[in-house]
Order: C-alpha cells, then structure tokens, then sequence
C-alpha cells in the first residue's frame, strides 16, 4: 500500500478573551442601544448571550455585536457580571432579560391532561397565567436537582425553581404529569 498521507491537524485552539471590569467600559450609547468601549475599540449596537441563562444568569455572558459586514462577532466574555459596576451590570441584565424572557411559576392552581397536552393554570412572578405544553420529556427539562423549564407550546418558558417548595397538594398535581 501506498504510503498514505494524512491531512493537515489543526493545532488552533479557540480563544475566549475575558472581559473585566477594569478595561471594560459598557453604557447605553447611540439609540438607547447598548455600546462597548475595550481595548480603545469602541462596540456599538451590542448585545448579550448568556451560557446559562436560567442557572447562572450573571456568570459567562458574551458579548455580541455585528460588523460593517453583517458578521456576527463575539467581542469577548464576561466570567462574572456581579463584578462589574451596577450601571453596567444593569444595563448587561436587563439585555438579557429582554433576550430570555421567562415566567417563575409561583402557586399551581390546576393540570389537566387532554389531546397530548397538558394545561397548566399557574400564578406566576408576572401574575395569571394559563398556558399548554406538549406531553413530552423535551418540554420539561430539569433545572438543577430539584427544578423544571416547562417550554410551552410557543417555547416561552415556565420556571419552577423547586418543585418540593410546592405545596403538597400541588406537588402531587405536578408529579401526575410531570413525573421524569
């Protein structure tokens, strides 16, 4: 047999520049958008992305923003946003609130099963919700060891930080549907 050649090994390694408070300026600029000043660059039009939104929302967010080209570009990572100033971890958090928008559900009033959905009728952190989810192990998935993200059937997502802090009444009417 010939011998074989073998194709050229990448030896890159992905970088990820870690943004700190120090030289990381970030403000509301131009059309109340958000801007980034790092490195004597300035960033316009910038938004956030975080790794773990529901579970560690404030540790390793990145920051986008689109260049003359309509590229995405990740100007760098934040490791954690409680380090930065409040005006700046403000403007970061209510960045990613508008991006992941989510209800914490707070009382379960009632569940009922029909058609492969399951109805939920909830009061959450933003008030009275009613809202039906596909019968699925993909639309509950688990949020630590205790905790579920209910995706419902438009993908908005219903928190229950912790299903043992329910009542037990609603426990038991969680676990009849949501047993996985």
């Amino acid at each position: 047999m010939a011998d074989m050649v073998q194709p050229e090994q990448r030896t890159e390694k992905p970088e990820v520049l870690i943004l700190n408070p120090v030289e990381t300026k970030i403000f509301r600029g131009t059309f109340d958008m958000l801007h980034v000043m790092f490195s004597g660059e300035l960033y316009r039009g910038v938004f956030a992305v975080a790794a773990f939104p529901v579970s560690s929302p404030t540790r390793y967010v990145s920051l986008f923003y689109y260049d003359d080209n309509d590229k995405l570009v990740e100007i760098g990572m934040i490791e954690d946003l409680d380090k930065f100033p409040e005006e700046a971890r403000n403007l970061v958090l209510a960045a990613l609130n508008r991006h992941y928008f989510s209800y914490e559900v707070k009382e379960i009033n009632n569940i009922k099963f029909e058609y492969g959905l399951v109805f939920f009728d909830v009061e959450t952190d933003k008030g009275h919700k009613e809202f039906a989810m596909r019968w699925e192990t993909s639309r509950a998935v688990d949020l630590g060891n205790r905790g579920k993200i209910l995706l419902d059937v438009f993908d908005d997502r219903y928190i229950v930080k912790d299903v043992s802090s329910l009542s037990r009444y609603e426990q038991d009417l969680f676990t009849r549907y949501i047993y996985w």
